[in-house]
Formats: C-alpha cells, structure tokens, sequence
C-alpha cells in the first residue's frame, strides 16, 4: 500500500471539501490515530499510506453529508488518489452509508477508530485538563454507556470495529486513548497554523 500523492497535496485536497475547523481537527485526529495503528501493529513502512487515508476518510462529510462515502470516489479521484485508498475510505462507512467492506487490517481499524476517537474526544472536552494525556479507560467505558453522552458516535459501530479486528473492548479503548495522546500536541500545532 503506497499513496500516490503527498501529505501536503492531500491537506489541500481535504481543504478544498472543508472548511469547519471541526471536520479539520477531526481529519488531523484520524490522521495521526491511523500513523500510531500502523506502527503500532507492524505496518511502520504503510505509516504514511495508514495516515493519508485517515486524513482523507470524510472528505466528503462536510459538503455531502448525505452523500457520505458516495461522493468521495469522485472527489478523490479528482486529487489523483489512488483505487486502493479509495476502498479504504469508501469502506470506513461499511453498512451504514457505504457497501465496501473493510478487508485489509488498516480498513478495519479505520472503521473502528473513527467513531471511538470522536467519542474519547468529547470525553476529553469535559476534563478539566481538556486533554487525552490523562484519559483512563475506564473514564471512556462510562460515557460509552451513557448513550445521550456523544450520541452521534454509534456504539453499534465502535462494537462492530472491535468485533471485526478481533479486539476486546477495552483493547480498542486502550489503543485508541495511546493512539490519540500520541497525536494530540501535532493536531493543537496542526489547527493553530490553519487558523492563523
């Protein structure tokens, strides 16, 4: 797995289709998650192809909410993107706006993270410190539960995500709160420039 295009063309490219610092942070969030998972699980050489592709993941969401992972191919192929990063993204919307499934192991952590890292996020919102840097496991199992807490992220899909790579619950949770802590200062440098 190999991007075609560089970091930089594919930022332009994602600011070409949004442009709320929300759908920006949380591309830069998925983007640094998707580099921790890929060195993390042995993929170090696909790291930059694992962070493209979360980078790009939603670059339709902004404009076509209601064309979610129908739009993207379009969009995508428009910047050059390659077939392969295509299915990737177009498979993060598995059974919910999208029939691409997630085969390879980074399209399966990318369905799975995505959601958990917008729900850890929010979680994190409510701490004094704002911050992942101190997020406990146990802190996101609770508003996992609390299913008005973050009700847009699915807990049918953080499951699934956890089911499909064969994970426990609390492994994913795990994960993903070292994935984000991994990313956070580079994603707060990230917005400071965008919004300067």
């Amino acid at each position: 797995m190999e991007s075609k295009l560089t970091r930089e063309e594919a930022f332009e490219l994602l600011k070409k289709y949004n442009k709320e610092l929300f759908h920006i942070q949380h591309a830069l969030t998925v983007e640094g998650v998707m580099r921790w998972y890929a060195n993390e699980l042995g993929y170090g050489d696909e790291a930059e192809y694992w962070a493209i592709t979360g980078l790009l993941h939603d670059i339709d969401f902004e404009l076509y909410p209601e064309e979610h992972c129908k739009k993207a191919p379009e969009l995508l192929r428009e910047g050059h993107v390659g077939e392969d990063m295509i299915h990737s993204v177009c498979s993060h919307g598995f059974g919910i706006c999208s029939d691409v499934e997630p085969e390879h192991e980074m399209e399966k952590v990318l369905f799975a993270a995505d959601e958990l890292t917008g729900l850890i996020g929010a979680a994190a919102l409510m701490r004094p410190s704002k911050s992942v840097m101190d997020m406990e496991v146990s802190s996101v199992k609770k508003k996992f539960k609390d299913k008005k807490f973050a009700a847009g992220c699915s807990r049918d899909v953080i499951r699934q995500g956890a089911e499909n790579l064969g994970w426990e619950l609390n492994d994913l949770f795990e994960k993903t709160i070292l994935a984000m802590r991994s990313c956070e200062e580079s994603v707060r440098c990230g917005m400071g420039k965008y919004n300067a």
